[in-house]
């Protein structure tokens, strides 16, 4: 990673960051700022930049949820030499789609997640190592949507081992089904995992990789395939404003607004949230990513209340949107949005490094009129101050 992207994930300038790497600062950064760093470089004890005492940034970043451990378990035990009984895959069809609806309905999404994934889990790779012919390829791409609302369960908790076990897997199942809408949702889930990794250009490469694989079905897609490669088009978007190329950012953002016109009106995808609805958040992330001051707070006095029908997601775009207000120090706006994403979606803000980070900012170096309703809210999410 250059200085010039790392300093830009932190907020500060490619001096600034010298001067920390030469030690020319007489004290450390402050912690918020270290926890900036340490997601941006993946650091997983603040003693490996400080040299301080031990100190595990998942104190600040949070913990695993109590059903981490059931995940993990139905995860690993993907049978050798399958046996048993197969459910019906129209079956296994309805308990999938009922599973994503639970995540979109439930404030507490992980927690109503976390009952759910492990029989299902289960359930899904014995049909893929059960069923043959064309009923294996169907179990194949189910089984890769399964792995995908599994990486959306372990997102943002401390098991990047098994982050990257489903992420690569719903590759494999999906490459099996021969299904390009389950490659397509493979992908996108796989381009997420590098760039939240800092590995911009393999988060780079397999988006393209992905979007060449299904272009041949692109000329009368469903739906579905349709959103999928929209939703493709906005994730080359993120990374390229995650590595601050303004130009490349706004143009596959264009792409993808195109995209989403094609879509037929009120549709959500359920896997990304791509639609009409979304591209007014995408557009503050974007420019949020950028430390587009100003372009951050125009967007999100179009997008604030934009009606997002997935709860968590709404919640998400608010946190994005409290980033917008804190690139412009308005430190009141911040800690009102983050509330309101906390009503919108409790485990969201529980989970997000970045919500994480502004109310920690916020209780220790905030105005004096924010410190105490951020102290507050600190407690609500379980953030030790």
């Amino acid at each position: 990673m250059t200085r010039e992207v790392l300093a830009g994930l932190v907020g500060k300038s490619e001096s600034w960051l010298k001067a920390v790497e030469h030690g020319r600062r007489q004290q450390n950064p402050r912690l918020p700022i270290l926890l900036q760093l340490a997601e941006a470089l993946r650091v997983r004890d603040l003693r490996e930049l400080t040299g301080d005492q031990s100190l595990p940034v998942r104190m600040f970043t949070g913990s695993g949820h109590p059903a981490l451990s059931a995940v993990r378990e139905a995860v690993n035990a993907v049978p050798i030499q399958p046996s048993g009984t197969v459910q019906p895959l129209t079956t296994l069809r309805a308990r999938l789609d009922a599973a994503w609806r639970v995540r979109h309905a439930s404030p507490d999404h992980r927690t109503a997640l976390g009952e759910l994934l492990p029989d299902l889990i289960r359930d899904a790779q014995l049909a893929a190592g059960l069923c043959r012919g064309e009923q294996r390829r169907a179990a194949q791409a189910l089984l890769a949507e399964v792995y995908g609302l599994t990486q959306m369960f372990v997102a943002y908790q401390p098991a990047s081992d098994l982050l990257w076990r489903v992420a690569d897997r719903a590759l494999i199942a999906a490459r099996e089904s021969e299904d390009p809408l389950a490659l397509s949702c493979a992908v996108w889930f796989l381009a997420q995992a590098h760039r939240e990794a800092a590995d911009f250009d393999a988060a780079h490469e397999i988006n393209r990789q992905g979007m060449a694989a299904i272009e041949p079905y692109m000329d009368d897609p469903s739906t579905e395939l349709l959103a999928m490669w929209g939703a493709l088009s906005f994730e080359l978007a993120f990374t390229a404003a995650r590595t601050g190329d303004i130009g490349e950012a706004w143009r596959h953002w264009d792409e993808a607004a195109q995209v989403a016109e094609r879509l037929p009106v009120g549709y959500y995808q359920p896997w990304t949230s791509f639609s009409q609805v979304i591209m007014k958040p995408h557009a503050v992330t974007v420019a949020v990513e950028l430390r587009q001051g100003g372009e951050s707070a125009r967007q999100s006095d179009h997008a604030e209340s934009v009606p997002i029908p997935s709860r968590p997601r709404r919640a998400r775009h608010l946190v994005e949107v409290a980033r917008a207000h804190l690139l412009q120090r308005d430190h009141m706006a911040v800690l009102g949005t983050l509330q309101l994403a906390y009503q919108a979606a409790p485990e969201t803000v529980r989970y997000n490094g970045y919500a994480r980070r502004m109310i920690l900012d916020l209780h220790e170096t905030g105005p004096a009129p924010v410190r105490s309703p951020a102290r507050e809210l600190a407690g609500q999410i379980g953030l030790m101050l």
